[in-house]
């Protein structure tokens, strides 16, 4: 009876796991990074990011990231350079595939929702990002 009970309790809890498919529509846009977990536990907060990730994925689950700097007139400036990626979902878990001229790596999206992204890299550092949200001059030019 114990076994049973164990059982029924080891699957409850892991059926509960979030679908990765339902990570996608979350992951376009604006992303700036809100703290890194490192492998070792050590944490590092990011008070201030002078450039934020742009995310872009179409239906066929390629597109690319990119660094973007935001700029005090509500633009961006960057380069032409960008990390191509496909999503594969495998393992029950959403990988991205990325592939520059230089390099080619995977990341694995934990959480993806409208105001969070959660990332683990191959080092298992864990980035933690949060919605990118542009400086209101206007607001403050009010006041």
């Amino acid at each position: 009876m114990k076994k049973h009970v164990i059982l029924l309790l080891a699957l409850t809890i892991f059926s509960c796991s979030p679908n990765p498919e339902t990570f996608i529509p979350h992951i376009n846009g604006y992303w700036e990074i809100d703290e890194v977990t490192l492998h070792d536990g050590s944490k590092k907060d990011y008070n201030y990011n002078d450039t934020i990730d742009y995310f872009e994925i179409n239906d066929s689950l390629t597109g690319f990231r990119k660094k973007m700097k935001p700029n005090f007139l509500g633009t961006y400036e960057t380069s032409k350079d960008a990390e191509t990626m496909q999503i594969i979902i495998e393992n029950d878990s959403l990988n991205v595939y990325y592939k520059t001229p230089f390099a080619k790596w995977k990341e694995t999206i934990l959480l993806a929702s409208t105001s969070q992204l959660k990332i683990i890299n191959q080092n298992k550092d864990v980035y933690l990002y949060k919605r990118y949200q542009p400086l209101d001059l206007e607001g403050i030019n009010k006041n």
